[in-house]
């Protein structure tokens, strides 16, 4: 088995010796009882890994030393943003989660009309640290080096208002064409997924308005949990590395 991951948000550097933050201390002394000697890999996601070994664990408190850079990576060759709808709890964490382990380069959560959760405030700070958080867990487990950053949530029409490179690919049970049918990209793709409720009518409009593709994944409708990460297989399987 190779050595257990962990994602330190901090600059990295062969010879250095410190304390593993408290969340990834916890992690490596109560759920996966390491021990003094064992071996780990850091990454601070600006690219490649580190060798390291842990010289001391007391309860909490992890202290490892930090060996050999290498310069791994393991990026998908396509550059995806997805725009996904933001969907409730679970869902999105399992979205997010998996969207990372197929390869997608960032992630904007969409705050649209049909949302379950609406959020203001204080709790979006705290969402999007969560959300970040479960990124950067399906990093270590995955083998990326680099982390995909999670944007605060915007509304459909304010996110359509930037401009961007490349194809703004929408996925609809309703339309005609399919990912087959594309050409392999030659810039960043956006995805756009919806929420639970879907799109409402004039979100659907403003998407035509800027000259979104509309996609069709099949005869069958899939749920928000599900269609982006079907819609990034197969963009992977069409184009990509697998």
């Amino acid at each position: 088995m190779p050595p257990p991951r962990f994602y330190l948000d901090q600059t990295l550097a062969s010879g250095a010796r410190f304390s593993l933050p408290p969340g990834p201390a916890r992690h490596a002394a109560r759920a996966l009882r390491l021990a003094a000697g064992d071996a780990i890999t850091l990454f601070d996601g600006r690219g490649g890994e580190y060798a390291a070994r842990i010289e001391r664990i007391h309860r909490d408190e992890v202290a490892v030393s930090v060996g050999s850079f290498a310069d791994v990576e393991r990026e998908s060759p396509l550059q995806i943003v997805l725009a996904q709808g933001i969907s409730s709890g679970e869902r999105m964490d399992y979205t997010l989660q998996k969207a990372v382990e197929l390869g997608v380069t960032a992630i904007q959560p969409i705050a649209a009309k049909r949302s379950v959760v609406k959020l203001a405030g204080e709790r979006v700070e705290r969402r999007v640290a969560h959300w970040q958080g479960v990124v950067a867990a399906a990093c270590e487990q995955c083998g990326r080096n680099r982390v995909p950053p999670v944007a605060t949530p915007r509304s459909l029409a304010d996110w359509l208002a930037t401009p961007r490179a490349g194809r703004l690919l929408f996925l609809s049970p309703s339309a005609a064409t399919r990912l087959a049918d594309l050409p392999a990209p030659t810039a960043t793709d956006s995805l756009v997924a919806g929420p639970e409720g879907g799109f409402e009518g004039d979100e659907l409009a403003a998407l035509e308005a800027v000259g979104a593709i509309s996609i069709r994944l099949g005869p069958r409708v899939l749920r928000t949990e599900t269609a982006a990460l079907a819609a990034l297989a197969a963009m992977q399987t069409l184009w990509g590395d697998f």
